[in-house]
Protein backbone atom coordinates (compact mmCIF):
# COMPACT_ATOMS: atom_id res chain seq x y z
CA UNK A 1 0.00 0.00 0.00
CA UNK A 2 2.87 2.28 0.62
CA UNK A 3 4.50 1.34 -2.97
CA UNK A 4 0.82 2.61 -3.85
CA UNK A 5 0.40 6.18 -1.76
CA UNK A 6 1.52 7.86 -4.99
CA UNK A 7 -0.58 6.11 -7.45
CA UNK A 8 -3.53 6.86 -4.86
CA UNK A 9 -3.02 9.94 -4.60
CA UNK A 10 -2.62 10.97 -8.40
CA UNK A 11 -5.73 8.99 -8.74
CA UNK A 12 -7.77 11.21 -5.79
CA UNK A 13 -6.27 14.34 -7.89
CA UNK A 14 -7.67 13.57 -11.33
CA UNK A 15 -10.96 12.71 -9.45
CA UNK A 16 -11.31 16.29 -7.47
CA UNK A 17 -9.93 18.28 -10.18
CA UNK A 18 -13.42 18.56 -12.33
CA UNK A 19 -15.31 19.26 -9.18
CA UNK A 20 -12.50 21.87 -7.88
CA UNK A 21 -12.67 23.47 -11.56
CA UNK A 22 -16.47 23.55 -11.75
CA UNK A 23 -16.15 25.49 -8.14
CA UNK A 24 -13.21 27.97 -8.95
CA UNK A 25 -15.78 28.82 -11.98
CA UNK A 26 -18.12 29.83 -9.92
CA UNK A 27 -15.49 32.28 -7.71
CA UNK A 28 -14.15 35.83 -8.61
CA UNK A 29 -11.37 33.95 -9.38
CA UNK A 30 -13.24 32.30 -12.37
CA UNK A 31 -10.86 34.06 -15.39
CA UNK A 32 -7.94 33.16 -13.55
CA UNK A 33 -8.91 29.29 -13.65
CA UNK A 34 -10.28 29.60 -17.23
CA UNK A 35 -7.28 31.33 -18.63
CA UNK A 36 -4.85 28.72 -16.47
CA UNK A 37 -6.29 25.41 -15.84
CA UNK A 38 -7.46 23.22 -18.59
CA UNK A 39 -10.85 22.88 -19.31
CA UNK A 40 -12.81 19.01 -18.76
CA UNK A 41 -12.72 18.31 -22.23
CA UNK A 42 -9.06 19.14 -22.53
CA UNK A 43 -8.69 16.68 -19.53
CA UNK A 44 -10.50 13.99 -21.18
CA UNK A 45 -8.67 14.08 -24.11
CA UNK A 46 -5.90 14.08 -21.90
CA UNK A 47 -7.08 10.37 -20.60
CA UNK A 48 -6.82 8.81 -24.21
CA UNK A 49 -4.27 10.31 -25.79
CA UNK A 50 -1.89 9.80 -22.53
CA UNK A 51 -3.60 5.86 -22.86
CA UNK A 52 -2.12 5.90 -26.17
CA UNK A 53 0.98 7.61 -25.40
CA UNK A 54 1.80 4.68 -22.84
CA UNK A 55 1.21 1.90 -24.93
CA UNK A 56 3.52 3.56 -26.74
CA UNK A 57 5.88 3.79 -24.72
CA UNK A 58 5.26 -0.08 -23.36
CA UNK A 59 7.00 -0.98 -26.49
CA UNK A 60 9.15 1.91 -27.54
CA UNK A 61 10.37 2.76 -23.50
CA UNK A 62 10.88 -0.58 -22.08
CA UNK A 63 12.70 -2.55 -25.14
CA UNK A 64 14.30 0.18 -27.11
CA UNK A 65 12.22 0.05 -30.23
CA UNK A 66 10.39 3.17 -31.49
CA UNK A 67 7.52 2.09 -33.52
CA UNK A 68 6.51 5.45 -35.62
CA UNK A 69 3.62 3.44 -36.84
CA UNK A 70 1.90 3.22 -33.83
CA UNK A 71 -0.74 5.09 -35.22
CA UNK A 72 -2.37 1.93 -37.09
CA UNK A 73 -3.33 0.17 -33.67
CA UNK A 74 -4.89 3.76 -32.47
CA UNK A 75 -6.98 3.78 -35.98
CA UNK A 76 -7.67 0.18 -35.73
CA UNK A 77 -9.54 0.43 -32.24
CA UNK A 78 -11.22 3.55 -32.72
CA UNK A 79 -12.41 2.71 -36.78
CA UNK A 80 -13.74 -0.79 -35.48
CA UNK A 81 -15.50 0.54 -32.41
CA UNK A 82 -17.53 3.17 -34.62
CA UNK A 83 -17.59 0.60 -37.79
CA UNK A 84 -19.36 -2.47 -35.00
CA UNK A 85 -21.89 0.31 -33.49
CA UNK A 86 -23.03 1.21 -37.15
CA UNK A 87 -23.57 -2.62 -38.07
CA UNK A 88 -20.70 -2.61 -40.32
CA UNK A 89 -18.59 -5.51 -39.02
CA UNK A 90 -19.58 -8.74 -40.24
CA UNK A 91 -20.84 -11.39 -37.29
CA UNK A 92 -21.31 -8.16 -34.91
CA UNK A 93 -24.56 -6.45 -34.71
CA UNK A 94 -25.52 -2.52 -34.36
CA UNK A 95 -27.28 -3.61 -30.73
CA UNK A 96 -23.62 -4.86 -29.23
CA UNK A 97 -22.06 -3.06 -25.93
CA UNK A 98 -19.66 -0.97 -26.42
CA UNK A 99 -17.02 -2.59 -24.08
CA UNK A 100 -17.34 -6.23 -26.50
CA UNK A 101 -16.77 -4.30 -29.34
CA UNK A 102 -13.97 -2.31 -27.60
CA UNK A 103 -11.99 -5.28 -26.65
CA UNK A 104 -12.78 -7.08 -30.29
CA UNK A 105 -11.34 -3.85 -31.65
CA UNK A 106 -8.21 -3.96 -29.40
CA UNK A 107 -7.73 -7.87 -29.92
CA UNK A 108 -7.68 -7.47 -33.68
CA UNK A 109 -5.25 -4.21 -33.60
CA UNK A 110 -3.39 -6.49 -30.79
CA UNK A 111 -3.07 -9.49 -34.13
CA UNK A 112 -2.50 -6.49 -36.57
CA UNK A 113 0.74 -6.18 -34.61
CA UNK A 114 1.66 -9.48 -34.48
CA UNK A 115 1.70 -9.40 -38.92
CA UNK A 116 3.38 -6.16 -38.72
CA UNK A 117 5.62 -7.27 -35.97
CA UNK A 118 6.71 -10.13 -37.33
CA UNK A 119 8.45 -8.35 -40.61
CA UNK A 120 9.24 -5.37 -38.95
CA UNK A 121 11.59 -7.34 -35.75
CA UNK A 122 13.53 -9.06 -38.23
CA UNK A 123 15.57 -5.15 -38.33
CA UNK A 124 16.47 -3.17 -35.40
CA UNK A 125 16.80 0.84 -35.11
CA UNK A 126 16.05 3.60 -37.54
CA UNK A 127 14.95 0.63 -39.87
CA UNK A 128 12.13 -0.48 -37.17
CA UNK A 129 10.98 2.68 -37.01
CA UNK A 130 10.78 3.20 -40.94
CA UNK A 131 9.24 0.21 -41.82
CA UNK A 132 6.51 0.19 -38.92
CA UNK A 133 5.93 3.78 -40.35
CA UNK A 134 5.50 2.25 -43.81
CA UNK A 135 2.45 -0.57 -43.02
CA UNK A 136 1.17 2.13 -40.93
CA UNK A 137 0.94 4.48 -44.34
CA UNK A 138 -0.52 2.21 -46.51
CA UNK A 139 -3.02 1.39 -43.96
CA UNK A 140 -3.48 5.12 -43.78
CA UNK A 141 -4.13 5.30 -47.13
CA UNK A 142 -6.25 2.40 -47.65
CA UNK A 143 -8.86 3.76 -45.06
CA UNK A 144 -8.93 7.16 -46.65
CA UNK A 145 -10.13 5.44 -50.07
CA UNK A 146 -12.76 2.34 -48.74
CA UNK A 147 -15.59 3.11 -49.49
CA UNK A 148 -16.88 0.67 -47.24
CA UNK A 149 -15.97 2.68 -44.49
CA UNK A 150 -18.19 5.66 -45.62
CA UNK A 151 -19.21 7.49 -48.26
CA UNK A 152 -16.78 9.98 -47.90
CA UNK A 153 -13.85 8.48 -46.33
CA UNK A 154 -11.40 10.92 -46.28
CA UNK A 155 -13.95 12.53 -43.84
CA UNK A 156 -14.22 9.67 -41.71
CA UNK A 157 -17.74 8.08 -40.74
CA UNK A 158 -19.54 8.92 -37.29
CA UNK A 159 -21.59 6.77 -35.06
CA UNK A 160 -25.40 7.07 -35.73
CA UNK A 161 -27.19 4.73 -33.20
CA UNK A 162 -27.44 5.01 -29.57
CA UNK A 163 -24.51 6.25 -27.47
CA UNK A 164 -21.58 3.83 -26.29
CA UNK A 165 -21.40 2.93 -22.48
CA UNK A 166 -18.63 2.25 -20.65
CA UNK A 167 -19.39 -0.56 -17.85
CA UNK A 168 -20.67 -3.86 -17.60
CA UNK A 169 -22.07 -5.20 -20.48
CA UNK A 170 -26.09 -5.77 -20.68
CA UNK A 171 -26.59 -3.82 -17.61
CA UNK A 172 -27.64 -0.47 -17.65
CA UNK A 173 -27.05 0.21 -14.04
CA UNK A 174 -24.00 -0.47 -14.42
CA UNK A 175 -22.91 1.74 -17.50
CA UNK A 176 -22.58 5.12 -18.20
CA UNK A 177 -23.24 6.99 -21.66
CA UNK A 178 -20.10 8.35 -23.42
CA UNK A 179 -20.26 11.60 -25.08
CA UNK A 180 -20.61 15.58 -24.43
CA UNK A 181 -23.87 15.61 -25.88
CA UNK A 182 -24.91 11.95 -25.53
CA UNK A 183 -23.31 11.17 -22.43
CA UNK A 184 -25.35 10.79 -18.70
CA UNK A 185 -25.71 13.64 -16.35
CA UNK A 186 -26.01 13.19 -12.74
CA UNK A 187 -27.99 15.41 -10.47
CA UNK A 188 -28.03 15.43 -6.60
CA UNK A 189 -25.16 12.84 -6.40
CA UNK A 190 -25.40 10.74 -2.99
CA UNK A 191 -27.50 13.44 -1.49
CA UNK A 192 -24.71 15.71 -1.42
CA UNK A 193 -26.37 18.37 -3.87
CA UNK A 194 -23.38 18.14 -6.57
CA UNK A 195 -24.52 18.02 -10.19
CA UNK A 196 -22.32 16.21 -12.72
CA UNK A 197 -22.47 17.20 -16.33
CA UNK A 198 -21.98 14.78 -19.35
CA UNK A 199 -19.13 15.48 -20.05
CA UNK A 200 -17.70 15.11 -16.55
CA UNK A 201 -19.72 12.20 -16.26
CA UNK A 202 -17.57 10.77 -19.49
CA UNK A 203 -14.53 12.13 -18.08
CA UNK A 204 -14.68 9.63 -15.14
CA UNK A 205 -15.78 7.27 -17.24
CA UNK A 206 -13.22 7.15 -19.49
CA UNK A 207 -10.91 7.45 -16.50
CA UNK A 208 -11.90 4.05 -15.43
CA UNK A 209 -10.90 2.65 -18.04
CA UNK A 210 -7.33 4.31 -18.48
CA UNK A 211 -6.96 3.12 -14.94
CA UNK A 212 -7.60 -0.17 -15.63
CA UNK A 213 -5.21 -0.50 -18.48
CA UNK A 214 -2.36 1.65 -16.81
CA UNK A 215 -2.14 -0.67 -13.80
CA UNK A 216 -2.60 -4.28 -16.14
CA UNK A 217 0.53 -2.33 -17.81
CA UNK A 218 2.50 -1.70 -14.44
CA UNK A 219 1.51 -5.19 -13.82
CA UNK A 220 3.45 -6.93 -17.23
CA UNK A 221 6.09 -4.41 -16.89
CA UNK A 222 7.00 -5.52 -13.15
CA UNK A 223 6.40 -9.59 -14.07
CA UNK A 224 9.48 -11.33 -15.13
CA UNK A 225 8.11 -10.75 -18.80
CA UNK A 226 8.78 -7.05 -17.97
CA UNK A 227 12.58 -8.21 -16.94
CA UNK A 228 13.06 -9.48 -20.10
CA UNK A 229 11.77 -6.39 -22.32
CA UNK A 230 14.25 -4.78 -20.23
CA UNK A 231 16.82 -6.70 -21.19
CA UNK A 232 16.30 -6.19 -24.20
CA UNK A 233 16.25 -2.90 -24.40
CA UNK A 234 19.79 -2.93 -22.22
CA UNK A 235 21.75 -5.24 -23.91
CA UNK A 236 19.62 -7.74 -26.44
CA UNK A 237 23.09 -9.88 -27.35
CA UNK A 238 23.17 -10.37 -23.72
CA UNK A 239 19.65 -11.52 -23.16
CA UNK A 240 19.66 -13.89 -26.05
CA UNK A 241 22.91 -14.93 -25.33
CA UNK A 242 21.42 -16.31 -22.17
CA UNK A 243 18.39 -18.30 -23.24
CA UNK A 244 16.03 -15.18 -23.96
CA UNK A 245 13.93 -16.00 -27.37
CA UNK A 246 14.04 -12.02 -27.94
CA UNK A 247 11.86 -12.13 -31.29
CA UNK A 248 9.41 -13.63 -29.26
CA UNK A 249 9.50 -11.24 -26.67
CA UNK A 250 9.52 -8.48 -28.79
CA UNK A 251 6.82 -9.72 -30.47
CA UNK A 252 4.23 -10.11 -27.55
CA UNK A 253 5.46 -6.91 -26.15
CA UNK A 254 4.09 -5.14 -29.44
CA UNK A 255 1.03 -7.11 -29.72
CA UNK A 256 0.35 -6.01 -26.41
CA UNK A 257 1.41 -2.31 -27.02
CA UNK A 258 -1.18 -2.32 -29.67
CA UNK A 259 -3.75 -3.83 -27.88
CA UNK A 260 -3.72 -1.29 -25.31
CA UNK A 261 -3.32 1.72 -28.18
CA UNK A 262 -6.56 0.27 -29.44
CA UNK A 263 -8.26 0.76 -26.33
CA UNK A 264 -7.55 4.17 -26.25
CA UNK A 265 -8.51 4.84 -29.86
CA UNK A 266 -11.92 2.88 -28.96
CA UNK A 267 -12.56 5.15 -25.97
CA UNK A 268 -11.70 8.14 -28.23
CA UNK A 269 -13.96 7.15 -30.77
CA UNK A 270 -17.02 6.50 -28.47
CA UNK A 271 -16.34 9.67 -26.39
CA UNK A 272 -16.43 12.00 -29.74
CA UNK A 273 -18.79 9.96 -31.67
CA UNK A 274 -16.99 9.85 -34.91
CA UNK A 275 -13.64 8.67 -36.69
CA UNK A 276 -11.40 10.04 -39.68
CA UNK A 277 -8.27 9.09 -40.95
CA UNK A 278 -6.19 12.42 -40.18
CA UNK A 279 -7.15 11.87 -36.63
CA UNK A 280 -6.59 8.63 -36.28
CA UNK A 281 -3.98 6.74 -38.05
CA UNK A 282 -2.29 9.62 -39.59
CA UNK A 283 1.42 9.30 -38.68
CA UNK A 284 1.08 12.64 -37.01
CA UNK A 285 -1.08 10.93 -33.85
CA UNK A 286 1.84 8.84 -33.31
CA UNK A 287 4.37 11.86 -33.00
CA UNK A 288 2.04 13.59 -30.76
CA UNK A 289 2.54 10.14 -28.33
CA UNK A 290 6.27 10.52 -28.93
CA UNK A 291 6.54 13.68 -27.95
CA UNK A 292 4.74 13.50 -24.88
CA UNK A 293 6.68 10.43 -24.02
CA UNK A 294 9.80 12.54 -24.33
CA UNK A 295 8.66 15.12 -22.05
CA UNK A 296 7.09 12.95 -19.37
CA UNK A 297 10.04 10.48 -19.68
CA UNK A 298 10.79 6.91 -21.72
CA UNK A 299 10.64 4.13 -19.78
CA UNK A 300 8.31 5.03 -17.13
CA UNK A 301 4.81 4.45 -17.77
CA UNK A 302 3.15 6.72 -16.43
CA UNK A 303 5.60 9.69 -17.44
CA UNK A 304 3.62 10.03 -20.92
CA UNK A 305 0.37 10.51 -18.90
CA UNK A 306 2.11 13.95 -17.53
CA UNK A 307 4.00 14.63 -20.96
CA UNK A 308 -0.16 14.51 -22.04
CA UNK A 309 -1.00 16.54 -19.40
CA UNK A 310 1.61 19.47 -19.61
CA UNK A 311 1.16 19.75 -23.57
CA UNK A 312 -2.64 19.68 -23.29
CA UNK A 313 -2.34 21.83 -20.70
CA UNK A 314 -0.76 24.25 -22.94
CA UNK A 315 -2.55 24.15 -25.72
CA UNK A 316 -5.41 24.70 -23.71
CA UNK A 317 -3.92 27.99 -21.74
CA UNK A 318 -2.67 29.08 -25.58
CA UNK A 319 -6.03 28.77 -27.09
CA UNK A 320 -9.53 30.32 -26.70
CA UNK A 321 -11.60 27.68 -26.82
CA UNK A 322 -12.48 27.77 -23.25
CA UNK A 323 -10.53 30.62 -22.57
CA UNK A 324 -6.94 31.21 -21.96
CA UNK A 325 -3.96 34.15 -21.59
CA UNK A 326 -5.30 35.63 -25.03
CA UNK A 327 -8.92 36.28 -23.47
CA UNK A 328 -7.83 36.79 -20.52
CA UNK A 329 -5.56 39.56 -21.51
CA UNK A 330 -8.66 40.94 -24.37
CA UNK A 331 -11.09 41.35 -21.64
CA UNK A 332 -8.20 42.44 -18.68
CA UNK A 333 -6.76 45.15 -20.09
CA UNK A 334 -8.42 48.26 -20.78
CA UNK A 335 -9.38 48.70 -24.75
CA UNK A 336 -7.48 52.45 -24.36
CA UNK A 337 -4.07 50.34 -23.18
CA UNK A 338 -4.91 46.77 -25.08
CA UNK A 339 -5.02 49.33 -28.41
CA UNK A 340 -2.16 51.74 -28.11
CA UNK A 341 1.12 51.66 -30.15
CA UNK A 342 4.45 51.72 -28.73
CA UNK A 343 7.05 51.97 -31.49
CA UNK A 344 4.88 50.71 -34.02
CA UNK A 345 3.71 47.71 -32.09
CA UNK A 346 0.13 47.60 -29.78
CA UNK A 347 -0.31 45.30 -27.24
CA UNK A 348 -3.52 43.33 -29.20
CA UNK A 349 -1.14 42.89 -32.21
CA UNK A 350 1.24 41.24 -29.43
CA UNK A 351 -1.58 39.22 -28.33
CA UNK A 352 -2.60 37.96 -32.00
CA UNK A 353 0.16 37.29 -33.18
CA UNK A 354 2.65 35.87 -30.36
CA UNK A 355 0.25 34.36 -27.80
CA UNK A 356 -2.93 33.55 -29.06
CA UNK A 357 -3.21 30.29 -31.16
CA UNK A 358 0.95 30.05 -30.90
CA UNK A 359 0.73 26.09 -28.66
CA UNK A 360 2.41 24.58 -31.67
CA UNK A 361 5.39 26.90 -31.38
CA UNK A 362 6.24 27.30 -28.01
CA UNK A 363 6.23 23.31 -27.19
CA UNK A 364 8.69 22.99 -30.23
CA UNK A 365 10.30 25.09 -28.10
CA UNK A 366 9.88 23.28 -25.39
CA UNK A 367 10.53 20.36 -26.84
CA UNK A 368 14.16 21.13 -27.84
CA UNK A 369 14.43 22.19 -24.34
CA UNK A 370 13.55 19.15 -22.98
CA UNK A 371 15.66 16.78 -25.56
CA UNK A 372 19.04 19.10 -24.38
CA UNK A 373 18.44 19.82 -20.77
CA UNK A 374 16.12 17.21 -19.62
CA UNK A 375 16.65 14.02 -21.63
CA UNK A 376 14.43 11.89 -19.41
CA UNK A 377 11.81 13.68 -19.18
CA UNK A 378 9.72 14.95 -15.99
CA UNK A 379 9.15 11.49 -14.58
CA UNK A 380 11.98 10.07 -15.33
CA UNK A 381 14.44 13.05 -14.42
CA UNK A 382 12.56 12.79 -10.44
CA UNK A 383 13.20 9.21 -10.61
CA UNK A 384 16.82 10.09 -11.05
CA UNK A 385 16.87 12.53 -7.90
CA UNK A 386 15.05 9.63 -5.93
CA UNK A 387 16.88 7.41 -6.50
CA UNK A 388 14.38 4.79 -7.66
CA UNK A 389 10.93 4.50 -8.96
CA UNK A 390 8.59 7.53 -7.41
CA UNK A 391 5.80 5.33 -5.70
CA UNK A 392 8.69 3.65 -3.52
CA UNK A 393 10.41 6.77 -2.62
CA UNK A 394 8.86 9.76 -2.64
CA UNK A 395 6.82 8.53 0.85
CA UNK A 396 10.39 8.41 2.53
CA UNK A 397 11.73 11.63 1.03
CA UNK A 398 8.19 13.47 1.99
CA UNK A 399 8.63 11.90 5.40
CA UNK A 400 12.34 12.92 6.07
CA UNK A 401 11.27 16.08 5.36
CA UNK A 402 8.23 16.18 7.37
CA UNK A 403 10.17 14.87 10.51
Amino acid sequence: MRDHAVHAAVIVGFLLYPLVYEALLATPAATLAEAFLPAVTFMIAVLYMGLFAMSFDFVSGYTGYLSFGHAAFYGTGAYFVVLAANGQVPGIPAGTPFMITLLLGAVLAGLLAIVIGSVSFRLTGVYFAMITLGFAQVIYELIRSWGYVSSNPTEGTTVSGDALAVGVPYIDALSLNLGRLTGESVENLLGLGIDLSATVVSYYALGIVVVVCYFAMQRIVHSPFGRVMVAIRENEERARAVGYPTYRFKLAAFAISGFFGAIAGGVFAAYSRSVAPDGTFYFLVTADALITTIIGGFGTLAGPVYGTLFTQGLEDVLSTESGGIATLLREGIPEGVYETDLFGVSLELFVNTAVDGRAPLYLGIIFVLFVLFVPNGILGTLRDRLGGTVGKRLPDHLRRYLR
